[in-house]
């Protein structure tokens, strides 16, 4: 198994940035194949971005592709999200997930969700 615990969410204007973070544990050796996604109310889970445990090419939406990145410190068991020029349209909880094997469709595993909220 594995466990996820974001945070790093909170309140910005528009055109600022911030970095979520997501502390992972368990399984790790397994390589899972880790990603970022967000839901706004009323609205659809979304992909964002995703990234092998092991390093390696990096997968982004299209519609956050040139403002998101996401990245990972296997050292600190750490998966981030740099946002920037962020738009109140970003405003959603955002999860961070991770499935074993990775070329699985489904995500076994999810954090609890942290708020970004964007104010215009």
């Amino acid at each position: 198994q594995v466990q996820l615990v974001e945070s790093g969410g909170g309140s910005v204007q528009a055109g600022g940035s911030l970095r979520l973070s997501c502390a992972a544990s368990g399984r790790l050796f397994v390589n899972p194949y880790m990603a970022w996604f967000r839901q706004a109310p009323g609205e659809r889970r979304e992909f964002l971005a995703g990234i092998l445990w092991s390093g390696g090419t990096t997968t982004i939406a299209d519609s956050v592709k040139g403002r998101f990145t996401i990245s990972r410190d296997n050292a600190k068991n750490q998966l981030y999200l740099q946002m920037n020029s962020l738009k109140p349209e970003d405003t959603a909880v955002y999860y961070c997930a991770a499935k074993i094997p990775p070329f699985r469709h489904e995500y076994d595993y999810w954090g609890q969700g942290t708020q970004v909220t964007v104010s215009s």
